[in-house]
């Protein structure tokens, strides 16, 4: 999928486990992990933002779009 998830670089930067994060998002540590590992086919823009209010970041510093180097672009 040519777009990557940064949220474990994030976590790294702020020192704070997935669980934690988890806790105080409210999503569980599971669909957590989902998103994090690039399994996700979705997100919703109010996971988003708590994301980003919890990592204190930009929507950018989570998500990134990687050309696919497969489709010949």
């Amino acid at each position: 999928m040519p777009i990557a998830v940064d949220i474990d670089v994030m976590l790294a930067r702020r020192k704070m486990s997935v669980g934690e994060l988890a806790d105080r998002v409210g999503i569980t540590p599971a669909n957590l992990a989902v998103l994090k590992n690039g399994r996700a086919r979705a997100v919703r823009f109010t996971t988003l933002a708590a994301l980003c209010e919890v990592l204190k970041c930009q929507p950018g510093d989570l998500l990134r779009w990687e050309a696919d180097d497969a489709a010949g672009g």
